[in-house]
C-alpha cells in the first residue's frame, strides 16, 4: 500500500481548491495546477471538517476493517489540522 507523503486535510483542501477551479469541476480554469497551489491552504477548514465528518465509519465500512482503527486514524488525521502551538 502506498503512503502519501501529504497529510489528509492537505489532500482533501487540495481537491476542494481543484474542484471549485478547475474546468473539471465547478470551475472554468482549463489549467488550474499553480491556481490550486496558490489556493488550497484557504480549504483548510473545509478539509477539516471532512475529517470530522468520517469519524465514525459507516455500516460497510466498519465491516471492511477495524472501526477503533479507522478512528484513530482519522483522529490523527483531525489533530494534523490543528495549528501548531508556538511557546514564547
Amino acid at each position: 500500500m502506498d503512503i502519501s507523503t501529504q497529510t489528509a486535510a492537505e489532500r482533501i483542501a487540495r481537491v476542494l481548491a481543484g474542484q471549485r477551479i478547475s474546468a473539471n469541476g465547478e470551475g472554468d480554469a482549463e489549467s488550474a495546477a499553480r491556481l490550486v497551489e496558490n489556493s488550497w491552504k484557504d480549504h483548510l477548514a473545509d478539509a477539516a471538517a471532512v475529517l470530522r465528518t468520517l469519524r465514525e465509519p459507516d455500516r460497510a465500512m466498519a465491516n471492511a476493517g477495524d472501526p477503533a482503527v479507522w478512528e484513530r486514524m482519522i483522529l490523527a488525521a483531525i489533530e494534523q489540522t490543528k495549528p501548531e502551538t508556538v511557546v514564547l
